[in-house]
């Protein structure tokens, strides 16, 4: 479990295809924080650390994840955003993030308004359900609230200290990102499916 609070950002030094998928290794300040078997969210994609050395950290990709996430198109030198999974005695900063992506999304559109940037990024329609305005989603492992939102597109907008401080300083137009939506909401899209309510059919009668 994460908050999409981002703590540090990593550089991709490699991305090794496997056959078992693909083998990442990150530059990282955290690596003296890890250890095998710690999760650590990627671009908000949860990963088990496998080796911590110093100043970089491996882990893998297994081979569905590189089909439904960005992690299968990394290239050397890409910079990744970073975040250890939660502490029960924590505060929660963002929101409850799984690091279990949701699906990809695209960067229509990003333009600057002052010192902050908007960023309008398109997303799969079966994700509709899940996303409201004004509710939480995790872009790359960031969690940001949905500040417009339209039928295959919601705005998001990033302020000056997250712009700076996470891997979202470096996203062009038309680049995939991993959506994760808010699992509150996925909860209550699945309750009420199971009792026979389409949420996207009574979404547009009303």
């Amino acid at each position: 479990m994460f908050t999409g609070l981002i703590e540090a950002v990593g550089e991709v030094i490699e991305a090794q295809r496997t056959t078992s998928g693909q083998r990442l290794r990150v530059k990282t300040d955290l690596s003296s924080e890890l250890s095998p078997g710690d999760s650590l969210a990627v671009n908000g994609v949860c990963l088990t650390v496998t080796l911590s050395e110093a100043g970089v950290i491996y882990a893998d990709v297994g081979p569905e994840t590189a089909r439904i996430t960005t992690l299968g198109s990394l290239q050397r030198g890409r910079l990744v955003n970073l975040e250890r999974s939660m502490r029960a005695d924590a505060r929660i900063g963002g929101h409850f993030v799984q690091g279990h992506v949701d699906g990809t999304g695209t960067i229509e559109e990003i333009r600057q308004e002052a010192d902050a940037h908007w960023l309008t990024i398109s997303f799969p329609t079966g994700l509709a359900p899940y996303l409201i305005r004004k509710g939480s989603v995790a872009v790359d492992g960031v969690s940001l609230t949905v500040a417009g939102l339209g039928e295959s597109h919601f705005d998001v907008m990033i302020i000056p200290f997250t712009w700076a401080h996470t891997a979202m300083r470096t996203l062009k137009a038309a680049e995939r990102i991993n959506l994760e939506c808010d699992m509150i909401g996925k909860y209550v899209a699945r309750s009420l499916e199971l009792t026979g309510i389409d949420s996207v059919r009574s979404r547009k009668a009303h």
